[in-house]
């Protein structure tokens, strides 16, 4: 009664951090596809201030899950590839967290010619004037007893959100003189 028990406590929190690491990889590419500065008749610029204020907030937003000491947030910037139509690139990428043997399983910053991103039959792409930012958050779970009473150690949740407003997608600025949190 005791393990059924212990069981089913751990198997609840294994959900339940499921369930949140899912919604904050969607929270990220939600925030990451609204961030920017300008106005309504320019293009948003955005930049390494932007995408670091984007990763500390959802380490804030984590909470007691300790995201960056415990796992890895891949944030890529896909666009559509001028030099191959109907085919898009990978312009920019940002990681953060302590989990470095995770990286993007779908391709890396300057991947050309790309027919989207995410799982085969799943995968994101940006319209033909914008953008997606797409989200991976791979995590190792930490038990409340012991990770054998776990369906499984590793969470890996994905998201993307189409950019809404017109955005510079030339560069990313960096007039604050602030450190990029590349791969």
């Amino acid at each position: 009664l005791l393990l059924m028990s212990l069981t089913g406590a751990e198997l609840t929190n294994f959900i339940t951090t499921r369930m949140r690491i899912s919604q904050l990889a969607l929270h990220i590419a939600d925030n990451g596809a609204r961030i920017g500065s300008g106005g309504q008749l320019i293009a948003k610029t955005i930049s390494e201030t932007d995408i670091n204020d984007l990763l500390t907030g959802a380490g804030l937003q984590a909470g007691e899950l300790d995201l960056y000491a415990h796992g890895r947030v891949i944030i890529s910037s896909l666009e559509p590839d001028p030099a191959h139509s109907g085919k898009y690139k990978i312009s920019w990428q940002r990681c953060r967290g302590a989990i470095t043997s995770h990286a993007s399983s779908y391709g890396r910053a300057g991947d050309t010619n790309l027919t989207g991103m995410g799982p085969t039959g799943r995968q994101a792409i940006a319209p033909a004037d914008g953008g997606t930012i797409f989200v991976e958050v791979y995590y190792e779970y930490q038990p409340l007893i012991k990770t054998s009473l776990a369906p499984e150690s590793g969470i890996r949740e994905i998201a993307s959100m189409m950019v809404r407003d017109a955005r510079d997608y030339s560069r990313i600025y960096n007039s604050e003189g602030a450190t990029p949190s590349t791969c």
